[in-house]
């Protein structure tokens, strides 16, 4: 029966979760039970591409890359893929009716980390609208069920939220990007001259979306509202530990939060949010 299949499916992209993030696995976990399946296969769908372009040195990046697109739309083009991930990927895609081009926007950015290249302010914004930004597009549409009148309103808050994490990414994983894969995504930035100044010129710009996306995550449905919190919450921590952090720290070494104070903040996080956002 193709429902052991599809149930198997959406449990390969829960694992992938599990064993790749340890914060998005307890904000998942805040979602209402009906959603959580839907996210997982988004995290599962993101996480394989991400892969693909930042682990798998020893094969042909560009050629793997390739043929995962490809399989992508014949998974969405057919409606079932033998790859359980692009499986349930592919189910969630259809049944919130994602928009097929946020999947482009996507890929597209996966693409540009095929290739050292120096950013600049249009190419800059461009990488993080589709390894970001879009990805907050279609949890979104899973977060408000279809209703385009939500999607639209709480549009502009997703992008802002999806923007502040991946800059916080770039921020925490400086030092693995430049020095291991040759990447320096912020534009006009010469990692020999990283300083403080830069640093805290960038940390203003993060800390502007964080407030802007705290307006719409209040928005939210109660379904999502609290696992979308508590992800703000995760990443508005990392955010200050990296800030007290100099910027040859950060050059040197990847900040980290313990598991046992992610935890401890999930705790915190849902006083504050019966406090603050109910």
């Amino acid at each position: 029966m193709k429902k052991y299949f599809d149930e198997l499916s959406y449990d390969i992209s829960k694992r992938v979760t599990i064993k790749y993030s340890t914060s998005f696995s307890l904000g998942i976990l805040a979602l209402r039970p009906s959603i959580r399946p839907a996210i997982y296969a988004i995290y599962g769908f993101v996480r394989l591409a991400d892969e693909i372009v930042d682990s798998f040195h020893d094969y042909n990046k560009q050629a793997l890359l390739s043929r995962f697109k490809e399989q992508t739309t014949q998974a969405l083009d057919e409606g079932i893929s033998l790859n359980p991930i692009l499986n349930s990927f592919q189910e969630t895609v259809h049944q919130f009716k994602i928009d097929p081009a946020l999947i482009d926007q996507f890929l597209k950015s996966m693409e540009m980390d095929l290739h050292a290249m120096e950013y600049n302010t249009e190419k800059y914004n461009q990488y993080i609208l589709g390894s970001a930004e879009v990805v907050g597009l279609m949890c979104l549409q899973i977060f408000v069920e279809g209703n385009k009148e939500a999607y639209d309103s709480l549009r502009p808050y997703a992008m802002k939220l999806g923007s502040a994490f991946q800059k916080i990414n770039f921020l925490r994983d400086l030092k693995d990007d430049y020095q291991i894969l040759g990447r320096t995504y912020f534009p006009g930035v010469e990692m020999g001259s990283f300083n403080n100044a830069i640093k805290s010129s960038i940390e203003k710009d993060i800390e502007r979306e964080f407030k802007e996306a705290l307006t719409g995550i209040k928005k939210l449905p109660a379904s999502s509202r609290f696992g979308v919190y508590l992800a703000y919450k995760y990443y508005y921590s990392l955010f200050r530990k990296i800030k007290k952090a100099s910027a040859q720290q950060i050059l040197q070494e990847r900040i980290r939060i313990p598991n046992g104070q992610k935890f401890s903040l999930m705790m915190s996080s849902y006083v504050q949010y019966k406090m603050t956002i109910i």
